[in-house]
């Protein structure tokens, strides 16, 4: 299937879908000094890529004029651009995003049905009888949106994880460029994955070491967990969903173990929720947006903290099983329509579209240190042995007068490389900079640790980590910051801590840079 495929009469049949086969086409300057023949492999409405004796070329189409079967009619033509993968994102987020960005541009979206799996939405201008563009969806998951992207079946990559290291190599030997550089791959979109349990079920909480023991199936009866003598029914989404892969990613590798085969798999995500809703003995992984019906247990640890996935939890990553919802774009020109809408998903109208349709948004907000008084008490009760009262009193009166926002940086794990979400939340603070959009004039990058070694040294690392933040957001500025904002770095290493050290993904949590304004 070609990229981009072109809104020719002659060459599309009226189904939706059907693919432009390559056609030789002369590109000739306006001049006729320069003429390029080769095969058209698509066209955005400004740009044509030509398929030529040297290679893949792309052509401002101002400067040329187009001879053959191929070319494109460009009075009448209709840009189209095809998403792939995940179908919650599919089925919620950029619907929401598309409508949305129609109603800023004073389009008309319209929803068509292609197939079982692929709807489009055409979108109209006013007195215009065809459409400006087809935004085609192919609903699956994410391993078969990179596998459409690869097969040049998809633009834009529909993802619930990251990119796997096969799928880069195959990505890039497939001439899509470098997948995993920042503007290759954007988040537009927050959800988390949480343990539900019916609403009868009397369990309150679950540690990630027994979420993992159930998962495996080594924990199979509720009363290894305190509960009654009654069988666990497992429930789970199906292999290959991102859902299901984030599960094997952050649950079931660090304990070292698999998913037991005793799972019972459902390939949509309300279709779980329901089941384990019906049941007082089921608990399944669902999504926080779809947990409706359902009880999600929050994490604990052995030091007593628990961790719920909240709104305000997911958005700083405090809850530990965040779910950022990617798009992944390919190394070339997509048509400007693409372009436009991938522009306002970053903006405060997307942002609220986004939280209408259910799940989180990435908009910063603030909350004053005396509204935490749960993370002041962990600072009191749990904090390292050897941070001193001198310590705890610092970081208040630091913070005191200042707000955190939700942007946080958090690692990945035996890593000084920021996570996915938190690489997004640099991208972002650092354009709320160039546009002066922060509206601050204080901003503290503020380091944490866990309580792993000594303190002191933890205090350094602390440091180091919040000074490596920084340095990465100004690094990602493009224009000159106004020096009416005064920027600076402190670290409190293990005072206050969110989980228990006890578990790798406690000291995760707890190992994280905040970003404070004044």
């Amino acid at each position: 299937m070609t990229f981009f495929r072109v809104a020719v009469a002659a060459l599309i049949s009226a189904t939706l879908g059907t693919s432009v086969v390559a056609q030789d086409i002369t590109l000739t300057s306006h001049d006729g000094k320069v003429e390029i023949t080769g095969d058209l492999l698509g066209f955005d409405g400004e740009f044509y890529r030509v398929d030529t004796q040297f290679g893949e070329l792309t052509v401002d189409g101002s400067g040329v004029t187009c001879d053959g079967p191929a070319c494109p009619n460009l009075t009448d033509f209709v840009a189209e651009v095809w998403f792939s993968g995940s179908s919650v994102m599919a089925e919620t987020v950029l619907p929401a995003l598309i409508i949305g960005f129609a109603r800023q541009e004073g389009l008309t979206a319209t929803p068509k049905r292609v197939d079982e799996r692929t709807f489009a939405y055409e979108l109209f201008q006013t007195g215009r009888t065809a459409p400006l563009a087809r935004l085609y969806f192919r609903v699956g998951n994410t391993d078969q949106g990179f596998a459409d992207l690869i097969a040049n079946d998809a633009d834009i990559v529909m993802a619930l994880r990251e990119i796997r290291e096969v799928e880069q190599t195959a990505a890039a030997e497939a001439g899509l460029g470098d997948l995993t550089r920042p503007r290759r791959s954007r988040v537009i979109a927050l959800d988390a994955m949480v343990p539900v349990v019916a609403q009868d079920n009397i369990t309150s909480q679950i540690s990630p070491a027994d979420l993992a023991r159930v998962l495996s199936g080594e924990v199979t009866n509720w009363a290894d967990l305190g509960g009654p003598d009654a069988p666990i029914a497992l429930h789970m989404p199906d292999a290959g969903s991102g859902l299901a892969q984030a599960v094997e990613d952050q649950l079931l590798a660090p304990a070292g173990v698999a998913l037991s085969s005793d799972a019972i798999r459902h390939g949509r995500n309300g279709d779980l929720v329901q089941a384990v809703a019906r049941d007082a003995f089921a608990i399944g992984i669902a999504s926080h947006d779809s947990a409706d019906n359902t009880r999600a247990l929050p994490l604990t640890g052995g030091c007593g903290h628990a961790l719920a996935a909240s709104r305000d939890a997911i958005k700083t990553e405090d809850y530990p099983l965040t779910l950022p919802m990617f798009l992944y774009l390919p190394e070339r020109r997509l048509p400007r329509i693409a372009r436009q809408l991938l522009a306002y998903s970053l903006g405060a109208d997307a942002q609220l579209a986004i939280r209408q349709a259910g799940f989180v948004d990435q908009t910063p907000e603030r909350t004053r240190i005396g509204l935490q008084g749960d993370r002041l008490s962990n600072a009191i009760v749990s904090g390292g042995a050897e941070v001193g009262l001198e310590e705890v009193q610092r970081m208040v009166e630091t913070l005191r007068p200042m707000a955190r926002l939700s942007l946080s940086v958090r690692f990945e794990p035996g890593s000084s490389r920021p996570d996915a979400q938190s690489r997004s939340n640099i991208q972002y603070l650092a354009q709320a900079l160039e546009t002066g959009t922060l509206n601050a004039r204080k901003l503290l990058f503020v380091g944490f640790s866990d309580g792993d070694g000594p303190a002191s040294t933890n205090a350094r690392i602390a440091l180091r980590r919040a000074q490596t933040v920084r340095n990465s957001v100004l690094g990602a500025v493009e224009t000159e910051i106004p020096d009416s904002i005064e920027i600076a770095v402190d670290g409190f290493g293990e005072a206050m801590p969110m989980a228990c050290d006890d578990t790798e993904w406690g000291r995760k949590v707890n190992r994280r840079v905040e970003i404070w304004v004044e």
